[in-house]
Protein backbone atom coordinates (compact mmCIF):
# COMPACT_ATOMS: atom_id res chain seq x y z
CA UNK A 1 0.00 0.00 0.00
CA UNK A 2 1.40 3.40 -1.05
CA UNK A 3 2.19 6.11 1.46
CA UNK A 4 -0.68 8.51 2.07
CA UNK A 5 0.13 12.22 2.19
CA UNK A 6 -1.87 15.00 3.81
CA UNK A 7 -0.71 18.55 3.20
CA UNK A 8 -1.15 21.29 5.75
CA UNK A 9 -1.12 24.69 4.13
CA UNK A 10 -2.27 28.10 5.28
CA UNK A 11 -0.91 31.66 5.14
CA UNK A 12 1.96 31.00 7.54
CA UNK A 13 2.68 27.25 7.50
CA UNK A 14 3.20 24.51 4.95
CA UNK A 15 4.14 20.91 5.77
CA UNK A 16 3.19 17.31 4.98
CA UNK A 17 2.04 14.37 7.06
CA UNK A 18 3.20 11.10 5.48
CA UNK A 19 1.30 7.97 6.56
CA UNK A 20 2.19 4.40 5.65
CA UNK A 21 4.02 1.21 6.44
CA UNK A 22 7.80 1.85 6.30
CA UNK A 23 7.21 5.53 5.45
CA UNK A 24 10.30 6.29 7.57
CA UNK A 25 12.41 5.46 4.50
CA UNK A 26 11.73 8.89 2.99
CA UNK A 27 13.16 10.77 6.01
CA UNK A 28 16.80 11.26 4.82
CA UNK A 29 15.69 12.69 1.48
CA UNK A 30 13.16 14.99 3.16
CA UNK A 31 15.72 16.30 5.66
CA UNK A 32 18.04 17.28 2.80
CA UNK A 33 15.31 19.23 1.02
CA UNK A 34 13.60 20.78 4.06
CA UNK A 35 16.71 21.62 6.13
CA UNK A 36 19.52 22.15 3.58
CA UNK A 37 21.72 24.15 6.00
CA UNK A 38 21.50 21.67 8.88
CA UNK A 39 24.83 20.22 10.00
CA UNK A 40 23.76 18.88 13.37
CA UNK A 41 20.78 16.68 14.14
CA UNK A 42 19.54 15.76 17.60
CA UNK A 43 17.14 12.86 18.02
CA UNK A 44 15.10 12.96 21.22
CA UNK A 45 13.92 9.36 21.48
CA UNK A 46 11.41 7.77 23.81
CA UNK A 47 13.10 4.97 25.79
CA UNK A 48 10.34 2.59 24.68
CA UNK A 49 11.28 2.89 21.00
CA UNK A 50 13.16 -0.27 19.89
CA UNK A 51 16.95 0.17 19.59
CA UNK A 52 16.88 -0.89 15.92
CA UNK A 53 15.49 2.53 14.98
CA UNK A 54 18.43 4.33 16.60
CA UNK A 55 20.73 2.07 14.59
CA UNK A 56 18.76 2.97 11.46
CA UNK A 57 19.12 6.71 12.12
CA UNK A 58 22.89 6.37 12.71
CA UNK A 59 23.27 4.61 9.38
CA UNK A 60 21.11 7.00 7.35
CA UNK A 61 22.44 10.23 8.88
CA UNK A 62 26.17 9.45 9.05
CA UNK A 63 27.00 12.68 7.19
CA UNK A 64 25.59 14.78 10.04
CA UNK A 65 26.93 15.58 13.49
CA UNK A 66 24.50 13.43 15.49
CA UNK A 67 23.30 13.64 19.07
CA UNK A 68 20.92 11.10 20.64
CA UNK A 69 19.02 12.02 23.81
CA UNK A 70 16.97 9.35 25.56
CA UNK A 71 13.69 10.48 27.10
CA UNK A 72 11.72 8.62 29.77
CA UNK A 73 8.30 9.66 28.55
CA UNK A 74 5.72 10.08 31.29
CA UNK A 75 3.50 12.91 32.49
CA UNK A 76 5.77 13.70 35.45
CA UNK A 77 8.75 14.18 33.11
CA UNK A 78 6.69 16.48 30.91
CA UNK A 79 8.11 19.38 32.87
CA UNK A 80 10.07 22.63 32.66
CA UNK A 81 12.97 20.98 34.50
CA UNK A 82 13.40 18.41 31.73
CA UNK A 83 13.08 21.10 29.07
CA UNK A 84 15.76 23.20 30.78
CA UNK A 85 18.12 20.20 30.98
CA UNK A 86 17.82 19.51 27.25
CA UNK A 87 18.17 23.19 26.32
CA UNK A 88 21.45 23.35 28.24
CA UNK A 89 22.73 20.27 26.39
CA UNK A 90 21.90 21.81 22.99
CA UNK A 91 23.54 25.10 23.96
CA UNK A 92 26.67 23.33 25.18
CA UNK A 93 26.86 21.45 21.84
CA UNK A 94 26.58 24.75 19.91
CA UNK A 95 23.41 23.92 17.98
CA UNK A 96 22.00 26.79 15.95
CA UNK A 97 18.66 27.61 14.33
CA UNK A 98 19.55 26.04 10.98
CA UNK A 99 20.14 22.66 12.65
CA UNK A 100 17.43 20.11 13.34
CA UNK A 101 15.58 18.49 16.24
CA UNK A 102 13.73 15.23 15.52
CA UNK A 103 11.24 13.78 17.99
CA UNK A 104 10.84 9.99 17.94
CA UNK A 105 8.21 8.81 20.37
CA UNK A 106 4.67 9.24 21.58
CA UNK A 107 2.69 12.38 22.29
CA UNK A 108 4.59 13.31 25.43
CA UNK A 109 7.91 13.10 23.60
CA UNK A 110 6.52 15.18 20.74
CA UNK A 111 5.05 17.80 23.08
CA UNK A 112 8.31 18.24 25.00
CA UNK A 113 10.55 18.14 21.91
CA UNK A 114 8.31 20.54 20.00
CA UNK A 115 8.32 22.95 22.92
CA UNK A 116 12.12 22.80 23.09
CA UNK A 117 12.29 23.46 19.33
CA UNK A 118 9.94 26.44 19.65
CA UNK A 119 11.99 28.24 22.32
CA UNK A 120 15.55 27.22 21.43
CA UNK A 121 17.04 30.42 19.98
CA UNK A 122 13.42 31.40 19.21
CA UNK A 123 12.86 28.47 16.89
CA UNK A 124 14.88 25.60 15.41
CA UNK A 125 13.89 23.17 12.64
CA UNK A 126 11.63 20.44 13.98
CA UNK A 127 10.47 17.09 12.54
CA UNK A 128 8.02 14.86 14.39
CA UNK A 129 8.02 11.07 14.09
CA UNK A 130 5.15 9.88 16.29
CA UNK A 131 5.46 6.21 17.27
CA UNK A 132 2.14 5.49 19.00
CA UNK A 133 -1.35 5.42 17.56
CA UNK A 134 -2.39 8.24 19.89
CA UNK A 135 0.43 10.52 18.80
CA UNK A 136 -0.10 9.72 15.11
CA UNK A 137 -3.78 10.69 15.14
CA UNK A 138 -3.62 13.53 17.64
CA UNK A 139 -0.34 15.09 18.73
CA UNK A 140 1.14 14.83 15.22
CA UNK A 141 -1.32 17.41 13.88
CA UNK A 142 -1.75 20.97 14.99
CA UNK A 143 1.51 22.26 16.38
CA UNK A 144 0.55 22.27 20.05
CA UNK A 145 3.59 21.83 22.27
CA UNK A 146 4.05 22.13 26.00
CA UNK A 147 4.54 20.76 29.48
CA UNK A 148 2.50 20.24 32.62
CA UNK A 149 2.52 22.22 35.85
CA UNK A 150 1.32 21.43 39.37
CA UNK A 151 -1.86 23.33 38.47
CA UNK A 152 -2.81 21.16 35.53
CA UNK A 153 -1.94 19.57 32.23
CA UNK A 154 -0.38 21.43 29.27
CA UNK A 155 -0.62 24.83 30.95
CA UNK A 156 2.85 25.95 29.77
CA UNK A 157 3.49 25.75 26.04
CA UNK A 158 3.40 27.23 22.56
CA UNK A 159 2.11 26.67 19.05
CA UNK A 160 4.94 25.52 16.77
CA UNK A 161 4.47 23.72 13.47
CA UNK A 162 6.95 21.03 12.35
CA UNK A 163 8.70 20.87 9.00
CA UNK A 164 7.41 17.33 8.50
CA UNK A 165 5.46 14.57 10.24
CA UNK A 166 6.02 10.89 9.44
CA UNK A 167 3.46 8.38 10.71
CA UNK A 168 5.06 4.98 10.10
CA UNK A 169 2.66 2.20 11.09
CA UNK A 170 5.55 -0.24 11.60
CA UNK A 171 6.06 1.44 15.00
CA UNK A 172 2.55 0.38 15.99
CA UNK A 173 3.29 -3.35 15.67
CA UNK A 174 4.87 -3.38 19.12
CA UNK A 175 2.04 -1.52 20.89
CA UNK A 176 -0.02 -3.20 23.61
CA UNK A 177 -3.81 -3.38 23.49
CA UNK A 178 -3.93 -0.64 26.14
CA UNK A 179 -1.85 1.65 23.93
CA UNK A 180 -4.05 0.88 20.91
CA UNK A 181 -7.17 1.79 22.91
CA UNK A 182 -5.41 4.98 23.93
CA UNK A 183 -5.06 6.08 20.29
CA UNK A 184 -8.45 4.80 19.25
CA UNK A 185 -10.06 7.23 21.71
CA UNK A 186 -8.97 10.19 19.58
CA UNK A 187 -10.01 8.46 16.35
CA UNK A 188 -13.51 7.92 17.73
CA UNK A 189 -13.68 11.47 19.10
CA UNK A 190 -12.78 12.90 15.68
CA UNK A 191 -15.54 10.90 14.02
CA UNK A 192 -18.10 11.98 16.64
CA UNK A 193 -17.39 15.69 16.29
CA UNK A 194 -17.12 15.94 12.52
CA UNK A 195 -17.78 12.91 10.29
CA UNK A 196 -20.94 10.82 10.50
CA UNK A 197 -19.83 8.48 7.68
CA UNK A 198 -16.51 7.82 9.39
CA UNK A 199 -18.42 7.05 12.60
CA UNK A 200 -20.51 4.52 10.63
CA UNK A 201 -17.28 2.99 9.29
CA UNK A 202 -15.93 2.69 12.86
CA UNK A 203 -19.11 0.93 13.95
CA UNK A 204 -18.15 -1.83 11.50
CA UNK A 205 -14.33 -1.70 11.56
CA UNK A 206 -13.17 -0.79 15.07
CA UNK A 207 -12.10 -4.37 15.84
CA UNK A 208 -9.89 -4.43 12.72
CA UNK A 209 -8.26 -1.12 13.69
CA UNK A 210 -7.54 -2.39 17.21
CA UNK A 211 -6.11 -5.61 15.71
CA UNK A 212 -3.66 -3.46 13.66
CA UNK A 213 -4.87 -4.56 10.24
CA UNK A 214 -2.74 -2.42 7.91
CA UNK A 215 -5.40 -1.25 5.44
CA UNK A 216 -7.96 -0.29 8.09
CA UNK A 217 -5.31 1.21 10.38
CA UNK A 218 -3.87 3.50 7.70
CA UNK A 219 -7.39 4.58 6.67
CA UNK A 220 -8.35 5.39 10.28
CA UNK A 221 -5.13 7.37 10.86
CA UNK A 222 -5.57 9.32 7.61
CA UNK A 223 -9.23 10.16 8.28
CA UNK A 224 -8.47 11.19 11.84
CA UNK A 225 -5.60 13.44 10.76
CA UNK A 226 -7.77 15.02 8.05
CA UNK A 227 -10.50 15.85 10.56
CA UNK A 228 -8.08 17.40 13.02
CA UNK A 229 -6.35 19.31 10.22
CA UNK A 230 -9.73 20.77 9.12
CA UNK A 231 -10.08 22.50 12.50
CA UNK A 232 -6.42 23.47 12.80
CA UNK A 233 -6.36 25.15 9.37
CA UNK A 234 -9.32 27.30 10.36
CA UNK A 235 -7.96 28.19 13.78
CA UNK A 236 -4.23 27.56 14.22
CA UNK A 237 -3.92 29.20 17.65
CA UNK A 238 -7.11 27.80 19.19
CA UNK A 239 -9.06 31.04 19.55
CA UNK A 240 -12.38 29.60 18.41
CA UNK A 241 -13.37 26.69 16.16
CA UNK A 242 -10.35 24.53 17.01
CA UNK A 243 -11.64 24.28 20.57
CA UNK A 244 -14.17 21.73 19.26
CA UNK A 245 -11.28 19.25 19.26
CA UNK A 246 -11.43 19.46 23.07
CA UNK A 247 -14.71 17.53 23.12
CA UNK A 248 -14.44 15.15 26.08
CA UNK A 249 -11.08 16.60 27.13
CA UNK A 250 -12.34 18.96 29.82
CA UNK A 251 -13.46 15.94 31.84
CA UNK A 252 -10.51 13.84 30.64
CA UNK A 253 -7.81 16.25 31.80
CA UNK A 254 -9.54 16.62 35.16
CA UNK A 255 -9.59 12.82 35.55
CA UNK A 256 -5.87 12.64 34.77
CA UNK A 257 -4.91 15.40 37.21
CA UNK A 258 -7.19 13.95 39.90
CA UNK A 259 -5.36 10.63 39.48
CA UNK A 260 -1.97 12.41 39.59
CA UNK A 261 -1.23 11.18 36.05
CA UNK A 262 -1.25 7.61 37.33
CA UNK A 263 -0.40 4.70 35.04
CA UNK A 264 -3.72 3.20 36.11
CA UNK A 265 -5.47 5.33 33.50
CA UNK A 266 -3.97 6.39 30.17
CA UNK A 267 -4.78 9.65 28.41
CA UNK A 268 -6.89 7.76 25.86
CA UNK A 269 -8.88 5.96 28.54
CA UNK A 270 -9.52 9.33 30.21
CA UNK A 271 -10.69 10.72 26.84
CA UNK A 272 -13.05 7.77 26.33
CA UNK A 273 -14.49 8.51 29.78
CA UNK A 274 -14.67 12.22 29.02
CA UNK A 275 -16.48 11.66 25.72
CA UNK A 276 -19.24 9.74 27.51
CA UNK A 277 -19.50 12.30 30.33
CA UNK A 278 -19.64 15.21 27.84
CA UNK A 279 -22.30 13.41 25.78
CA UNK A 280 -24.32 12.74 28.93
CA UNK A 281 -24.13 16.42 29.85
CA UNK A 282 -25.30 17.23 26.29
CA UNK A 283 -28.31 14.94 26.78
CA UNK A 284 -29.17 16.42 30.19
CA UNK A 285 -29.09 19.93 28.70
CA UNK A 286 -31.42 18.66 25.93
CA UNK A 287 -28.90 19.47 23.22
CA UNK A 288 -28.35 15.84 22.19
CA UNK A 289 -30.77 12.90 21.99
CA UNK A 290 -30.51 9.84 24.27
CA UNK A 291 -30.36 7.73 21.08
CA UNK A 292 -27.07 9.38 20.11
CA UNK A 293 -25.63 8.58 23.54
CA UNK A 294 -26.78 4.96 23.20
CA UNK A 295 -25.19 4.65 19.77
CA UNK A 296 -21.84 5.90 21.07
CA UNK A 297 -22.07 3.60 24.10
CA UNK A 298 -22.74 0.66 21.78
CA UNK A 299 -19.31 1.09 20.14
CA UNK A 300 -17.76 0.93 23.61
CA UNK A 301 -19.73 -2.14 24.63
CA UNK A 302 -19.21 -3.98 21.32
CA UNK A 303 -15.43 -3.52 21.58
CA UNK A 304 -15.06 -4.02 25.36
CA UNK A 305 -14.28 -0.36 25.99
CA UNK A 306 -17.09 0.39 28.44
CA UNK A 307 -14.75 -0.19 31.40
CA UNK A 308 -13.27 3.24 30.64
CA UNK A 309 -16.28 5.22 31.82
CA UNK A 310 -17.95 2.97 34.38
CA UNK A 311 -15.38 3.80 37.06
CA UNK A 312 -15.83 7.56 36.61
CA UNK A 313 -19.59 7.56 36.21
CA UNK A 314 -20.50 7.97 39.88
CA UNK A 315 -21.90 11.17 41.39
CA UNK A 316 -19.29 11.25 44.15
CA UNK A 317 -16.39 11.01 41.68
CA UNK A 318 -17.85 13.64 39.33
CA UNK A 319 -18.06 16.07 42.27
CA UNK A 320 -14.43 15.34 43.12
CA UNK A 321 -13.45 16.39 39.58
CA UNK A 322 -14.89 19.90 39.97
CA UNK A 323 -11.81 21.55 41.57
CA UNK A 324 -9.72 20.26 38.66
CA UNK A 325 -12.31 21.27 36.06
CA UNK A 326 -12.06 24.85 37.35
CA UNK A 327 -8.37 25.02 36.32
CA UNK A 328 -8.97 24.03 32.70
CA UNK A 329 -7.13 26.45 30.39
CA UNK A 330 -10.25 27.01 28.24
CA UNK A 331 -12.14 28.65 31.11
CA UNK A 332 -12.19 32.44 31.17
CA UNK A 333 -14.87 33.80 33.52
CA UNK A 334 -15.15 31.40 36.44
CA UNK A 335 -17.33 29.13 34.36
CA UNK A 336 -16.39 25.74 32.92
CA UNK A 337 -16.29 25.90 29.13
CA UNK A 338 -17.59 22.57 27.77
CA UNK A 339 -17.78 21.46 24.16
CA UNK A 340 -21.13 19.68 23.89
CA UNK A 341 -22.60 17.42 21.20
CA UNK A 342 -25.69 18.04 19.06
CA UNK A 343 -25.55 14.77 17.15
CA UNK A 344 -22.94 12.51 15.62
CA UNK A 345 -20.84 14.69 13.32
CA UNK A 346 -21.88 18.03 14.84
CA UNK A 347 -21.09 19.86 18.08
CA UNK A 348 -22.18 23.14 19.58
CA UNK A 349 -19.95 26.12 18.85
CA UNK A 350 -17.14 26.86 21.30
CA UNK A 351 -17.97 29.21 24.20
CA UNK A 352 -21.68 28.48 23.84
CA UNK A 353 -21.91 26.18 26.87
CA UNK A 354 -20.29 27.73 29.90
CA UNK A 355 -21.52 26.08 33.06
CA UNK A 356 -21.12 27.40 36.60
CA UNK A 357 -19.64 25.25 39.34
CA UNK A 358 -22.94 25.22 41.26
CA UNK A 359 -24.88 24.18 38.16
CA UNK A 360 -22.48 21.31 37.52
CA UNK A 361 -22.79 20.16 41.13
CA UNK A 362 -26.58 20.13 40.77
CA UNK A 363 -26.32 18.06 37.59
CA UNK A 364 -23.72 15.53 38.80
CA UNK A 365 -26.37 13.03 39.92
CA UNK A 366 -28.22 13.33 36.61
CA UNK A 367 -24.96 12.79 34.71
CA UNK A 368 -24.21 9.62 36.69
CA UNK A 369 -27.71 8.25 36.12
CA UNK A 370 -28.05 9.20 32.43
Amino acid sequence: MKNQEIKFKNKSHNYSIIIGKNSLEILPKKVKSLCPLAKKVVFIIDKKVPIKFKTYFKKKFKNYNLLFLSFNANEKNKSLNIVNNYLNILLSKNFNRSDLIISVGGGITGDVTGFIASIFKRGINFINIPTTLLSQVDAAVGGKTGVNSSHGKNLVGSFYQPKLVICDTSFINSLSKKEMVCGYAEILKHAIIKDYKFFQWLEKNTKLVLKKKTKELIYAIKKSCEIKMYFVKKDVNEKGLRMILNFGHTFAHAIEVKNNYSKDITHGEAVLSGVILATKLSVIKKICSPKTLSRIKNIYIKNNLDFTYKKYNKEKFINKLIPYLKNDKKNNDNKINFILLKNIGKTCLPNSNKITINDLKKRSRSISQC
